[in-house]
């Protein structure tokens, strides 16, 4: 299957469940959110991006040499340290909202975590595409974030440069998992299994940060 076309079915597999229609993303939009419900949502998220390196190194290390491995290769490297390491970027947006350092993950958190750490283990096509139903949605997603901190809650700098970093970054390679799942499979069915099941563990994600 092209690019475009698992791009359309994994966007069709998503269905309502995108990220910036979920009730707590409207209500940071808005600035609606509380402090600490910021925060405690910031001491959640820092478990899915601590994750993230070791979930792109198991993919990587699971396809063979080629276009597939070298972009999953890019893709970690950017996290390790393009233009820093993003966990450190994200510890500064953490920091800014006041979030706990040592928050134990709730049981949506985990759950989340436990699926892209499965899936990258399942093999390269389920990972990837678990990967892309958040990944296509990113730039949009970060970019709504800074200017929502910026606007409502006065955040700027260092507290939104991770935002602000992923907004660029995803806007200009955002079909990174699309091009390369495009190359190692033709059976569109692991794709959508993967990318219903991302997008309901990110909904329920956002379902236990929605305190309201």
């Amino acid at each position: 299957m092209s690019s475009l076309d698992l791009a359309g079915l994994v966007c069709e597999t998503i269905g309502s469940r995108r990220l910036l229609a979920h009730p707590f993303y409207r209500r940071w939009e808005e600035g609606r959110l509380r402090k600490d419900e910021l925060a405690a949502y910031a001491g959640q998220y820092r478990h899915v991006e601590a994750a993230l390196p070791d979930v792109l190194s198991t993919i990587a290390t699971g396809l063979p040499e080629g276009r597939p491995r070298s972009l999953t290769e890019e893709n970690l490297a950017d996290e390790l340290g393009r233009p820093a390491p993003h966990l450190e970027l994200f510890d500064a947006f953490a920091a800014a909202v006041g979030a706990r350092p040592d928050a134990e993950p709730g049981p949506a958190t985990e759950a989340l975590v436990e699926l892209q750490v499965t899936a990258a283990r399942d093999g390269p096509v389920a990972g990837l595409a678990v990967l892309a139903a958040y990944e296509s949605q990113a730039a949009e997603v970060a970019a709504t974030k800074a200017e929502g901190l910026r606007r409502h809650y006065g955040i700027e700098g260092d507290g939104v440069r991770f935002w602000e970093v992923h907004a660029s970054m995803e806007a200009s390679h955002a079909s990174w998992s699309f091009d390369a799942l495009s190359e190692i499979t033709e059976d569109p069915e692991p794709v959508i299994a993967a990318a219903d099941a991302a997008a309901a563990a990110w909904w329920a994600f956002l379902d236990e940060r929605d305190t309201c």
